[in-house]
């Protein structure tokens, strides 16, 4: 009887943090720490966006990355002066160090000025870019 108790109570364990999980991934959102860092041309390797910058931490071997840089690269296009930068975490570690890049993909939404205003983990949806980038410009 003991096993049985220990067996669902683990099940419910793991399907609860399933479900936080999957709630938590791809929201777009603030994170306090990110608060005061700004990212330049060197560090992106590339110019800012006029108005705005997402910037993309993939891996090689992630599969929700391929469907971020599709979103992103269609939410750059569709938005004049906003510009997707994709960089690869592998080759940057002191970047995403630096930035507490945990996992892949992870997007920062970057004002003009390249000061960090939001983050996402996971897909993120294309309407939460979009609103996200209405805040950053």
């Amino acid at each position: 009887m003991t096993g049985l108790v220990v067996c669902v109570v683990v099940l419910a364990a793991a399907s609860a943090y399933g479900v936080l999980h999957r709630r938590r991934s791809g929201r777009v959102r603030v994170r306090g720490r990110d608060g005061g860092k700004r990212l330049g041309a060197a560090e992106l390797g590339g110019d800012l966006g006029e108005k705005a910058t997402l910037v993309q931490f993939s891996s090689a071997f992630c599969a929700p990355c391929r469907a971020t840089r599709r979103v992103l690269g269609e939410v750059a296009d569709m938005v004049p002066g906003v510009r997707h930068i994709e960089i690869d975490a592998e080759d940057h570690l002191a970047l995403v160090r630096e930035l507490d890049i945990l996992k892949t993909p992870t997007v920062l939404v970057l004002d003009a000025g390249g000061q960090v205003v939001r983050r996402a983990t996971g897909l993120p949806r294309k309407a939460d870019v979009i609103a996200a980038l209405g805040e950053a410009v």
